[in-house]
């Protein structure tokens, strides 16, 4: 519960980082990761994980000797994430996602993006920049899932990904749209 709070309270403090009321379910996790190969998959990154539903079940599934980099720039979900995540192979980035390319290895790609940004709250520069950088970062035939609570990004996430698909689901508050998009 006290989770749930904080969640709550990051979202009145900044809504323009915190992109919704309350924390998302497992079940809309699920959707998220349905089409993740987790044997194939040796780097994935989570963006605006928030409290870390996502990066549970991520890390639940990872490779052994996958890697997870998860961004999360609000200054309360970063530090309850770095002081509860004790993995190995996961590291937790407190920096902006239009800034992952940073933390790859030279020539390193990336499998998977799994990101929870509210997409649409971000003025069209910053928006453009997290969609340009995610997309740039992954290996060809990469994934980049993305949920959303409209289906505002279709657009943008078509103009960049040759292929996207769009899952709904209502066990969820909000009911989410879940983009997952294969780059080329």
């Amino acid at each position: 519960m006290a989770t749930k709070r904080n969640f709550i309270r990051q979202f009145w403090k900044d809504k323009q980082m915190v992109g919704a009321i309350s924390p998302s379910t497992k079940f809309l996790g699920e959707k998220m990761i349905e089409n993740v190969d987790f044997d194939e998959s040796k780097l994935i990154v989570e963006l605006g994980p928030g409290t870390g539903v996502f990066t549970d079940l991520i890390i639940s599934r990872m490779h052994p000797d996958a890697k997870l980099l998860v961004f999360e720039l609000n200054d309360s979900f970063y530090h309850a994430l770095e002081k509860r995540i004790n993995d190995p192979r996961v590291q937790v980035i407190h920096d902006s996602a239009e800034h992952l390319e940073k933390y790859l290895d030279e020539g390193e790609k990336m499998d998977v993006i799994i990101s929870s940004l509210p997409l649409m709250v971000f003025n069209e520069k910053l928006r453009n920049a997290v969609i340009s950088a995610s997309h740039d970062a992954l290996k060809p035939n990469g994934k980049y899932v993305q949920f959303q609570y409209s289906l505002q990004s279709k657009k943008l996430l078509q103009s960049v990904y040759n292929d996207v698909s769009v899952k709904f689901t209502m066990k969820n508050f909000p009911p989410a749209f879940v983009y997952t998009c294969s780059k080329a």
